[in-house]
């Protein structure tokens, strides 16, 4: 149990704050570090101004006009419920969104909820590299079940260009090798390599049954030649 003479000091320091929010942040992530749960992102949610946060270029996520309208309703009869996940980028200043950029929209587009708000979103924030970045974006979309397919396309073509495997991107991504093959197709990654000869680290069983039913046409129609 927190004393009693503590809680009123925490009254006391916020009442006279300048700043009660960014106080109250402050405070939030002094009790962070001390907590046992400090690695869940979680443990730590901050009210950051709107134009300290910004999107992504490659989210694959789109959302329908009914149910952004949804998620205007629910916010607004609810409040925020989710954070918005985000990475910080230092030189900037700012911090970028991984997840929730719909969330941030609606915040930042309706007036009446920027009012509630102060201006300010809900913000968590993890440390990740670019793939590792477009990965956690796609985990979210896909558990939600949602996402569009020239995104999804254009981001696993970022992350074969950045140096992901195939086996990689199917494994953080949650997808089977024949939706990244589609995807690679799509993108035209796969015909960036035409002419270059290589052997893939491992194939699908589609992919091996298809080869192994050419090479056995191929071996039958040399037979025959050699017959004549």
């Amino acid at each position: 149990m927190v004393q009693e003479t503590l809680k009123e000091a925490i009254q006391t320091a916020i009442a006279e704050a300048g700043d009660k929010i960014a106080f109250i942040n402050e405070l939030r992530e002094f009790i962070h570090e001390l907590s046992p749960l400090r690695d869940q992102p979680v443990d730590f949610v901050r009210w950051l101004p709107l134009d300290r946060v910004e999107a992504n270029g490659y989210n694959p996520n789109s959302v329908a006009s009914r149910e952004m309208g949804l998620l205007y309703t629910s916010i607004k009869q609810d409040g925020y419920t989710q954070p918005i996940v985000t990475i910080e980028d230092g030189a900037a200043e700012k911090n970028i969104i991984v997840d929730g950029f719909h969330r941030f929209f609606t915040g930042k587009k309706m007036a009446d909820i920027r009012e509630r708000t102060r201006g300010h979103v809900p913000v968590v924030t993890i440390d990740k590299d670019i793939n590792d970045r477009m990965a956690s974006t796609v985990r979210h979309n896909r558990a939600r079940g949602v996402h569009a397919l020239s995104g999804m396309s254009s981001m696993v073509f970022e992350m074969l260009k950045n140096g992901w495997k195939d086996g990689d991107i199917c494994n953080e991504l949650g997808m089977d090798a024949e939706e990244l093959l589609k995807l690679k197709h799509i993108t035209g990654f796969s015909r960036l390599f035409e002419d270059v000869s290589f052997k893939p680290a491992w194939k699908t069983t589609e992919m091996i049954q298809v080869e192994n039913k050419y090479k056995r046409g191929h071996t039958s129609g040399n037979a025959e030649k050699n017959e004549d």
